[in-house]
């Protein structure tokens, strides 16, 4: 890790430990259901892909002239998004009258240019609320030996109105806004995850660092013993874009090694290992990183 990384994480870690995410007006939250399965980490070839975490699997489909979301960016905005769904229990959100208002909120700098800010953030957004998502579980009664089938099928947005500006500070005469679909509104309300925005900020150069951050808040309050965590399961979750071969593999071991270590500096309290030999990720019940809803 970088001098100047670690310095940046560590300050982070030392304001975390003033004062909680609530008294400091840094509580967040987010969808578990994109915490157990996640975004693609970058551009996905296919236009329909798959996530596992246990019974539970993650589709996202999109069409081919539009593509799949990936990358920081909607993995913000759905953080974003899931924190004004809490506050304001309401479907419409308003984005900000400007693009620069909202990209402000995710604590993006507004930048131009062909690599700047401002095209890859629309391009994101566009992805994400055009993308369909199913979410289905099955789940085995032991005592009838019955297999229960759920699913559910829905898109982020039921509509949405945008008045942006190709000049990011240009004000509009209207605000922009989205629309939630029903089933991921009553997701957000129903059970949100919380989360320290300024651990996010943290960790936002790294999608997977990011998906880790969010998991472990998750996880590590509702293991009960130490449980070891196959690679090969952690690499459906988190790396399922690594090739399926004996480098692909060591790739996605090697980077979420790099990633966790960040992770750990800003949830010092998470009590995870990679214990050598043992082919997984130890895990135990730790103290959680934010305070969690009455």
């Amino acid at each position: 890790m970088k001098t100047d990384q670690l310095n940046k994480l560590t300050a982070a870690a030392a304001e975390i430990s003033l004062a909680s995410a609530r008294d400091s007006g840094e509580l967040g939250f987010t969808a578990r259901s994109f915490v157990l399965a996640t975004l693609p980490h970058s551009k996905p070839k296919e236009q329909e892909i798959e996530r596992h975490n246990g019974d539970h699997t993650v589709t996202l489909m999109a069409k081919q002239k539009v593509g799949l979301p990936y990358g920081v960016i909607p993995r913000l905005i759905l953080c974003w998004l899931s924190t004004e769904v809490v506050k304001t229990k309401k479907r419409e959100i308003v984005l900000g009258d400007s693009m620069s208002e909202f990209m402000r909120k995710l604590d993006m700098v507004p930048t131009g240019g062909r690599w700047g800010t401002i095209k890859r953030f629309k391009d994101q957004t566009e992805k994400l609320f055009r993308c369909n998502v199913e979410i289905s579980r099955r789940t085995i009664h032991e005592d009838d030996g019955l297999i229960q089938d759920q699913d559910v099928g829905f898109r982020l947005s039921e509509s949405r109105e945008f008045w942006w500006s190709y000049k990011p500070d240009q004000k509009e005469l209207f605000d922009s806004t989205v629309t939630l679909s029903e089933p991921f509104y009553e997701e957000l309300v129903k059970n949100p995850l919380p989360i320290d925005l300024r651990a996010l900020k943290a960790l936002r150069k790294s999608p997977m660092a990011i998906d880790i951050y969010c998991w472990l808040t998750m996880r590590l309050l509702s293991v009960k013993k130490p449980t070891l965590i196959p690679w090969e399961s952690l690499q459906q979750q988190f790396g399922a874009g690594y090739p399926n071969t004996a480098k692909g593999r060591q790739n996605f071991k090697d980077n979420f090694k790099k990633q966790l270590k960040k992770v750990l500096v800003v949830y010092p309290e998470a009590k995870v290992s990679v214990p050598d030999g043992k082919g997984g990720l130890l895990i135990k019940h730790s103290k959680p990183h934010v305070e969690m809803l009455k």
